[in-house]
């Protein structure tokens, strides 16, 4: 088929040819290269086209594009997942010491991602995997949503290899450091597992629980192990369970109002540095009867004003009692605001509960400082706010078909993302990060940091390397150390410049002598 004057006209590279295809097409006059010439004895050379070099589309010749090989996005989401890194280095490294490279990569890909998108569904790890630098910090983890699934399935069932891990932690703790043991119950309302069962509390909401228990360092306030059972499993027996799998030595065991320690009396017998930390009852007769509400001082050190006492009762046992001002204040208001509603004011009970108000006693079999006793039952509520964050464990819930294993893998997970959350918790403290702002907040800030994928390392603020990064950010990204400041220009002086001295002759001092008239 001829080509058209006006397309085999326009502007091409040399040695090429125009080809009309016929085809309806943008692409319908390829552009070829000669590739050859053949020469025929007695006849006329015959040249033969070579590949096609580009097209004439809308009166010009288009190139033809190479094809680049892709290599992911050329920016992703920074701030988020380098603070996960740089608290968590320690945890990858034992994690390899445990587990196949693959495995300890994945485990803590979908660690961090529960940390930077709290409440994460199960479809959706490897999305956001592929948009934040966890995708660059952890390669190569396989995070479909089954390979999640199994995963978990395989750390639930391998609890030899968790406990290996656990061990590494409790033997880190510093001798002077205080351990507690602690629980909560977590909403479970798989139908295949033996652990969801209904707990005393859930059978009243109507739904099942699992119960954690886990044991965590005060002074550093994070988790060193934890480990799932049924809801509705006794305390006691869980705590004799918890203390033997994880060969705890020593610790102070911390429950709720009415937590018999006569059940781990042997476990206490056999650990003589295991310890025990139970609220009594504010009606329980020992408070009267050992004047526990006259107090002997403040704890300092801390944030709350607390009033406290501590006191040797029979039989070898201590009782600590405290009075926090601020809920001693607001219990006394809410008392008083019923009678303000409509409800008669008990003038008699009121008086007897006056003195009780913001009062809390707990009992002790072992002698301490006030203050420790008092951060050890007041700290755990921040580890509880923690362990919240990850109750909502979406690729579990979606299916209800979970089997104990699954479960117990997809907690041990939540366990890492815990200890991260409680490390960028202490350390945004410390650099006064969360006195404007909550951790949501920050969170949000320093994900909204985007960065190219080939940026040098470490970050600079002035490397050109980030994509549109607010300056407010920049700075809290340079508090946690995870830019390297730009260095600021030292102030101006205010006012002018300073003349430069110049040599003057020196003006004779007084009024000038007239001359003598002659």
């Amino acid at each position: 088929m001829a080509v058209p004057v006006e397309i085999r006209s326009v502007k091409r590279p040399i040695n090429t040819v125009v080809i009309d295809t016929g085809a309806n097409s943008v692409y319908r006059y390829p552009v070829r290269e000669r590739s050859r010439t053949v020469y025929v004895a007695g006849g006329n050379p015959s040249p033969r086209n070579g590949k096609v070099i580009g097209h004439i589309i809308d009166g010009q010749f288009v190139p033809v594009k190479q094809k680049s090989s892709y290599q992911g996005p050329d920016m992703l989401s920074y701030g988020g997942a380098a603070l996960v890194k740089a608290v968590s280095s320690d945890l990858l490294s034992e994690l390899l010491q445990i587990y196949p490279a693959k495995e300890a990569y994945t485990m803590m890909s979908i660690a961090a991602l529960r940390v930077i998108k709290p409440g994460i569904a199960g479809n959706r790890y490897n999305t956001h995997y592929q948009r934040t630098f966890v995708c660059q910090y952890y390669p190569g983890a396989s995070l479909s949503k089954n390979s999640i699934k199994d995963l978990m399935e395989r750390i639930g069932m391998d609890g030899g290899r968790r406990r290996e891990f656990y061990q590494k932690r409790l033997a880190q703790v510093s001798k002077d450091h205080h351990i507690a043991i602690d629980g909560t119950l977590k909403e479970d309302n798989s139908t295949e597992n033996d652990l969801s069962a209904f707990s005393r509390k859930a059978r009243v909401k109507g739904c099942k629980e699992i119960s954690i228990l886990y044991a965590y360092d005060i002074e550093q306030m994070e988790p060193l192990c934890c480990e799932v059972f049924p809801g509705n499993s006794i305390d006691a027996s869980s705590y004799q369970a918890f203390i033997r799998n994880n060969n705890i030595t020593h610790g102070i065991i911390i429950d709720d109002k009415g937590f018999p320690p006569s059940k781990i009396e042997e476990e206490l017998k056999q650990r003589p540095d295991l310890h025990f930390l139970t609220p009594i009852k504010r009606n329980d007769k020992r408070i009267a009867n050992n004047d526990m509400l006259t107090f002997q001082g403040v704890l300092t050190g801390i944030d709350k004003h607390v009033l406290y006492c501590k006191r040797q009762i029979k039989g070898g046992r201590y009782l600590y009692a405290f009075k926090e001002i601020t809920l001693a204040g607001a219990e006394e208001h809410a008392f008083i605001e019923k009678a303000r509603s409509g409800k008669p004011f008990d003038l008699k009970k009121y008086a007897k509960k006056k003195d009780t108000f913001g009062v809390i006693v707990f009992e002790s079999d072992m002698n301490m400082d006030p203050r420790t006793a008092y951060l050890c039952y007041d700290d755990r509520w921040l580890l509880e706010l923690v362990f919240r964050a990850y109750k909502n464990d979406e690729c579990l819930d979606e299916t209800r078909v979970q089997n104990d294993f699954t479960v117990i893998g997809s907690e041990f997970i939540n366990f890492l993302s815990t200890v991260i959350t409680c490390r960028i918790i202490r350390k945004s403290v410390q650099l006064d990060l969360l006195k404007d702002m909550s951790y949501k907040e920050l969170m949000e800030d320093l994900n909204s940091a985007w960065r190219t994928t080939d940026a040098p390392e470490p970050a600079r603020t002035d490397d050109g390397c980030w994509v549109h990064t607010l300056e407010i950010v920049f700075e809290e990204l340079e508090k946690l150390g995870l830019s390297i400041p730009v260095p600021k220009p030292e102030p101006k002086k205010r006012g002018r410049p300073a003349k430069p001295k110049e040599d003057k002759p020196k003006r004779p001092r007084g009024r000038p002598r007239k001359n003598p008239v002659s």
